[in-house]
């Protein structure tokens, strides 16, 4: 018997049969398996010419032109031998970052049918890794594990910086995008924001915090027994307020009946020309500034910012400090010992003389900073003022003064001013007031007379203050004519005075050792090149704004280590039109003006056209 080997054709055996797998490997290899070789038997009683004529036609076959030579290939990659069960992997190194490799999900399961078949076996797919798991050291994190800073970072996002309660400075943080108390904790209370409460339980403390750092109330009873009653019933909610504002109503409709016994207190209705069947009057069910103090003492004990807001109209309504009762009892507000802010709009309706602000003061004892704004300029304004700040408190370290807030140059003095310029130097008052203080920033009428009193009686050693802040309305020029007496860019006396003011300023700071920041600005919003506006400020060690041989003298000799950031001649290019009038192209139409020269300011003075 001769043995020939011979190729069965690449189809499986039965029992060679298998189903695919969804989940094979991509590791494993895509041959076909092969099967070994297979003897056949030949005998050799067969006829010669019958093996002779089929070996003929097999080489006829292999000869043949059509046919395809075949190379041979790479032998076939062995198959997978099992691994000894005594091999130990290495491990890895303590400096790889991740020393415990990360497996992959073994049990797929449903999303949609979770909850209802986690004890099925029919949405159970099981994975082809037959290696065990590794329990991991740090498991993946859910939501509510991530660290407090995170969900921080991510809630401040969406709703804003979180500005401290208890840090002013924190206001001047770019990111926070809040210039004022009256905005830096408040929030938005969208109902799409409101709902992120809802996320998780550490999110809806986190929420509600904001939600609640900022409330506003009508000081009216009703009102005032609503608010107390809800934070009564939601008593977790009381600790998040940290800023209460407080506005008094100063009139309030006052409608007409249409019928006998018709006492319906609907609004009354609109029409394009006024509303009609309704006139106003004044207020009836105000809350007293005693009550109002009692519901922010009892009801918030975190507070740090209170607001009290007097209102403006016509001959408006004082606020009532009190109850009405006999005029020679006086009862003392409920004190608030966790204020320590306290900002007084429309202050002429709450604060008209001293005693007011005394009983103020003594309800707020740890009270630090003080902002007062008035709705009106008015000569009553600056009197009320000058006979408060005589008896203004040591404990007030920062002052914020707004005495006109109407941004808009003027031709003269106006009456009322000269009315207080009879009977006192406002300046004189203010430097007074200013020599306790860290921080003060004012608003309104102001001369180089402010500095020189602050430098005479401030001591050296002693001072506090750190910054001034100095908005200008105008100069106060007690002996000048009514047409010298106005102010803007294209009036030189005012150009002058406002020189003054800066010279004044530089020789204070000779005396005022820890004063870091000084700004002195004027600001016209009707202004035909706004960034004309002169200005002056030392910051950092370095001087921008107006500048003259004089002030950069006193600078030298005041504070030789302060230098201007730069100094430019010229305010850009100059021409004139068909009718004579200056026509400016400023070189800085839309960035910081950083150098003002004031002999610049000559050219002006016959008008000026921006182009």
């Amino acid at each position: 018997m001769i043995k020939v080997g011979t190729r069965d054709s690449a189809a499986f055996r039965n029992g060679d049969i298998a189903t695919a797998n969804p989940f094979e490997s991509h590791s494993q290899s895509r041959h076909l398996p092969r099967e070994p070789y297979l003897q056949r038997e030949m005998s050799v009683d067969r006829d010669e010419n019958e093996d002779k004529g089929t070996a003929t036609v097999e080489l006829a076959a292999i000869m043949t032109i059509t046919s395809t030579p075949v190379t041979p290939g790479p032998t076939s990659p062995p198959l997978e031998q099992p691994k000894s069960t005594d091999f130990v992997p290495p491990t890895r190194p303590s400096s790889t970052p991740f020393p415990n490799a990360q497996q992959g999900q073994i049990d797929i399961r449903c999303l949609k049918c979770q909850p209802d078949c986690l004890g099925s076996d029919d949405c159970v797919v099981s994975s082809p890794v037959s290696a065990p798991v590794a329990v991991e050291q740090n498991p993946i994190l859910t939501l509510a594990q991530l660290p407090a800073e995170i969900h921080e970072c991510i809630l401040d996002h969406i709703f804003g910086y979180r500005v401290s309660a208890t840090s002013p400075s924190s206001l001047n943080i770019p990111s926070a995008n809040a210039r004022s108390w009256s905005t830096a904790l408040r929030h938005s209370r969208r109902r799409e924001l409101s709902n992120l409460a809802l996320v998780c339980p550490l999110w809806r403390d986190l929420i509600q915090q904001r939600l609640y750092r900022h409330i506003k109330v009508k000081a009216t009873v009703h009102c005032g027994n609503d608010v107390m009653a809800f934070f009564v019933h939601h008593r977790h909610l009381r600790a998040y307020v940290k800023h209460v504002e407080i506005w008094f109503p100063v009139f309030q409709p006052k409608f007409h009946p249409t019928a006998p016994g018709y006492t319906s207190l609907a609004l009354p209705t609109v029409s394009p020309e006024g509303i009609a069947s309704a006139t106003y009057a004044l207020p009836t069910d105000n809350s007293t500034l005693e009550e109002v103090f009692y519901l922010v003492s009892s009801q918030f004990p975190e507070v740090r910012v209170l607001t009290l807001e007097g209102g403006e109209r016509k001959k408006a309504p004082r606020v009532k400090f009190n109850f009405a009762g006999p005029s020679w009892i006086t009862r003392d507000l409920p004190e608030i010992l966790s204020i320590r802010t306290l900002i007084v709009k429309g202050q002429w309706n709450i604060i008209r003389q001293p005693n007011d602000w005394d009983v103020i003061s003594r309800a707020l004892p740890n009270l630090e900073e003080w902002h007062g704004t008035y709705a009106r300029p008015k000569s009553k304004s600056y009197l009320s003022m000058a006979s408060t700040l005589e008896c203004l408190d040591p404990k007030i370290t920062s002052l914020n003064l707004c005495l006109e807030c109407d941004y808009r140059r003027e031709m003269a003095c106006p009456a009322y001013y000269l009315k207080v310029c009879h009977q006192l130097h406002w300046c004189e008052k203010l430097a007074r007031a200013a020599i306790g203080l860290e921080h003060l920033s004012y608003t309104g009428r102001v001369c180089h007379g402010f500095f020189d009193v602050l430098a005479r009686y401030s001591n050296p050693r002693t001072t506090r203050l750190k910054t001034i802040d100095i908005t200008v309305k105008n100069c106060c020029r007690p002996n000048a004519e009514w047409n010298e007496s106005g102010s803007g860019i294209t009036d030189m006396h005012f150009i002058t005075a406002f020189e003054q003011l800066v010279l004044g300023g530089i020789r204070a700071l000779q005396r005022l050792k820890s004063v870091e920041v000084l700004r002195i600005r004027y600001v016209d919003l009707d202004s035909p090149v706004p960034p004309l506006n002169p200005y002056f400020m030392i910051s950092d060690g370095w001087c921008s704004g107006v500048w003259s041989d004089e002030i950069i003298a006193e600078i030298n000799r005041v504070r030789p280590d302060i230098c201007f950031e730069e100094m430019i001649d010229s305010f850009g290019e100059v021409g004139y039109n068909k009718e004579g009038r200056l026509i400016i192209n400023p070189d800085f139409p839309k960035s910081r003006v950083l150098s003002l020269k004031l002999a610049n300011y000559a050219m002006l003075s016959s008008g000026v056209t921006a182009i």
